[in-house]
């Protein structure tokens, strides 16, 4: 192994000297803030300001009122348009449309002479174009052709701006007369809605001359008064009836409780109690039956029947006749053919109840006439009986239910009656359809008469011969 010769190291590089940097901060220089100005917000508006209502972009409702100011305003601008083309033609038929010339000597100044031509402008009537003008008065008719048009546009224009403006004065003022002419409509129809049961007694009372608005006004008071009439009357039938229902069985609890009361009843005293008892429901029962007969009657007929009338009233003569030879009454009967058309089991009541009426309220000895027969296309019931005097203002108010007169048609032998039978006649007769005539007899008494109509049952007849 040989050894490495010994070399001389090369002497290291120079240290370089590092120079220190020193770092600089950096200072910002806040910068001076002015305060800032205050600045002023303009307001929005809301949305909801600069929204049309819906109600103004709705069609207005076409009342009575907006339809006669349109006609009224419609009118006005048609007779107005008329006018104006009337008033146009008649105009521009009386302008100047014809020219003619004229020449003559003439002395100017008493020392020159000469002669002037003199143009003449006229309309020609019965001429459909004018005549063309002579040369020298040329520019006059030119000139004068244009004055014609500018005042007959103008004229045009003018009469135009006019009407517009009438028109809408027409509207205003026949906006205006409609709401005077439909101020009772509205009075009637606030009253209409305010009127109830409980002020029926109310009235319009419209003041004013006779016209068809005031007619409208009292006919609907009239309404209101048969109204009134027809809730007095069902609020007092309501009344009678029930105190006509409550005095049966007042007088069964009253019968009932004298016998409780007795500690040793014997046989016959509560023999007596039932038939008394027996008596009070009868009654009650034939009152109820009365008043379903009157509902019905009331109701109306749902169909219509050829009826014999003179067969129902034999019957029911047949039927009365023991209680009248009861009473000592003499019944006399003229019986003619007498076909109609109605209900028979309604016709069959109505002649009971006038049977039953005559024979209840009369006088020991009396007469009762039944009597049948054709008058006047009418199938004619009478009946009439003797009886106590009646006099002339209460015989109306006999047809009226739970209605009696004077003491002898209060009572009978049988007991007072329900007081329905003529209420209940005046119904049948009413739905039948038939006239119903009664009056007082001088002497005493009643005279009833009922025509029922037979034209529909002539009709009927021949249909079924013709069968």
């Amino acid at each position: 192994m040989t050894a490495m010769p010994d070399r001389a190291l090369p002497p290291p590089p120079p240290m370089r000297r590092v120079r220190r940097v020193r770092r600089v901060r950096r200072v910002r220089r806040v910068r001076r803030v002015r305060p800032m100005r205050r600045v002023r917000r303009v307001r929005r508006v809301p949305r909801r300001w600069l929204r049309v209502p819906r109600r103004w972009l709705r069609l207005p409702r076409r009342t009575v009122r907006l339809r006669l100011t349109l006609l009224y305003g419609g009118l006005f601008l048609l007779s107005g348009a008329g006018l104006l083309a009337i008033t146009y033609a008649l105009v521009s038929h009386r302008l100047p449309v014809v020219a003619s010339a004229y020449g003559g000597p003439a002395q100017l100044s008493g020392t020159a002479q000469g002669s002037t031509s003199v143009c003449f402008f006229a309309r020609q009537p019965g001429s459909v174009t004018p005549p063309v003008p002579p040369p020298n008065c040329l520019e006059a008719s030119q000139l004068a052709d244009r004055q014609r048009a500018a005042e007959l546009s103008s004229l045009l224009t003018e009469s135009g701006i006019a009407l517009a403006a009438m028109t809408v004065v027409s509207v205003g003022l026949g906006w205006l007369v409609a709401g005077r002419v439909l101020g009772p409509l509205r009075t009637i129809t606030a009253a209409a809605r305010s009127i109830s049961a409980s002020s029926l007694h109310a009235r319009l009372a419209l003041p004013g001359p006779e016209h068809e608005l005031k007619e409208l006004g009292d006919t609907f008071d009239g309404l209101l008064a048969r109204l009134e009439a027809a809730f007095g009357a069902q609020r007092q039938f309501v009344a009678n009836a029930s105190h006509e229902l409550r005095t049966p069985l007042a007088r069964q609890r009253t019968v009932i409780e004298v016998a409780l009361a007795d500690p040793q009843p014997s046989i016959a005293a509560l023999q007596a109690v039932c038939e008394q008892v027996l008596a009070a429901g009868q009654q009650q029962e034939r009152l109820i039956e009365a008043l379903l007969t009157l509902a019905r009657s009331q109701r109306g007929l749902d169909r219509r029947e050829p009826i014999d009338l003179t067969a129902i009233t034999d019957q029911a003569v047949l039927a009365g006749r023991p209680g009248a030879e009861l009473r000592g009454l003499t019944v006399a009967t003229g019986l003619g053919p007498a076909p109609a058309l109605g209900d028979a089991r309604l016709a069959e009541r109505l002649v009971a109840n006038l049977i039953d009426n005559a024979v209840r309220h009369n006088v020991a000895h009396g007469v009762v006439e039944v009597g049948t027969g054709s008058w006047a296309h009418h199938a004619v019931l009478s009946v009439s009986n003797t009886g106590p005097v009646i006099p002339s203002a209460e015989v109306g108010r006999l047809f009226q239910p739970f209605q009696r007169s004077g003491a002898d048609r209060t009572g009978s032998r049988d007991g007072p009656g329900p007081g329905l039978g003529l209420s209940i006649v005046g119904a049948i007769a009413a739905a039948h359809g038939a006239w119903l005539q009664a009056d007082a007899l001088p002497g005493g008494g009643l005279w009833i008469q009922v025509g029922f109509p037979q034209t529909a049952c002539r009709h009927a007849a021949a249909a079924r011969s013709e069968r």
